[in-house]
């Protein structure tokens, strides 16, 4: 039996106080097993960046529980949670969030460093994914030089860099056109195949959902499971 990866157990989200508070996620239910790849579909305002955000323990459930394998997430302290996410979640962002200052191939290697790997290993590897992702020209450029584009690549291959058990991904593919986006995101299904890990990609690119092992719809704060993309 495949293990859990991420499971929220009736988890609520609010915003505001008194009469002015939001129900943004609304007593949600999922788990997510080893090698499953899990689409997050919905209208603009659904609640998709707080789902991604509290998946990813950057913000905390208002109610509920969340579990990443074996450690109660709700649970841990500032420290842990820092670590966990250092160690354990790869965020691929809307926008890049690269670091200005660094070029490519350091923006990859700040993540091991940060995790204290050193010497050739990391080095090696920063070098394989940024092959993989067709960022080796670009290596020693920095993020101001680079399209849109290239500069979502970089942020992939750095979430990939200390091999997390989880990626959350928000519209990895919104820079990329489309040849390359359905090559970036088939590359995540196949990481997440071989490796046994798990990944959740909020998306509008109905394009990509094939990709996909389950499809989550997300309205009013609500889940529901699409069998299909025909649905969507």
């Amino acid at each position: 039996m495949k293990s859990s990866k991420l499971l929220l157990d009736q988890v609520s989200k609010e915003f505001g106080d008194g009469d002015t508070t939001v129900n943004v996620l609304d007593n949600i239910s999922l788990d997510i097993k080893s090698g499953e790849f899990v689409a997050v579909v919905g209208p603009s305002g659904s609640g998709k960046s707080t789902f991604l955000s509290i998946a990813g323990a950057l913000l905390s459930p208002t109610r509920g529980r969340i579990w990443m394998g074996d450690q109660e997430v709700t649970r841990l302290s500032a420290k842990k949670l820092n670590a966990l996410r250092l160690n354990h979640i790869g965020f691929v962002f809307q926008s890049s969030n690269l670091i200005p200052y660094l070029a490519v191939r350091d923006q990859l290697l700040l993540i091991a460093k940060l995790a204290g790997q050193h010497g050739q290993e990391p080095q090696q590897r920063a070098d394989d994914l940024l092959h993989r992702l067709g960022l080796s020209h670009r290596r020693f450029h920095y993020p101001e030089s680079l399209s849109g584009g290239e500069r979502q690549r970089v942020a992939i291959a750095r979430a990939w860099m200390n091999n997390p058990e989880l990626i959350l991904a928000d519209e990895p593919t919104a820079s990329l056109d489309s040849e390359r986006g359905r090559t970036v995101v088939q590359m995540l299904a196949d990481e997440v195949k071989l490796r046994q890990k798990a990944a959740v990609m909020v998306t509008h690119d109905k394009r990509m959902l094939d990709l996909c092992d389950r499809i989550i719809y997300i309205e009013d704060g609500k889940l529901s499971e699409q069998r299909s993309p025909t649905l969507l």
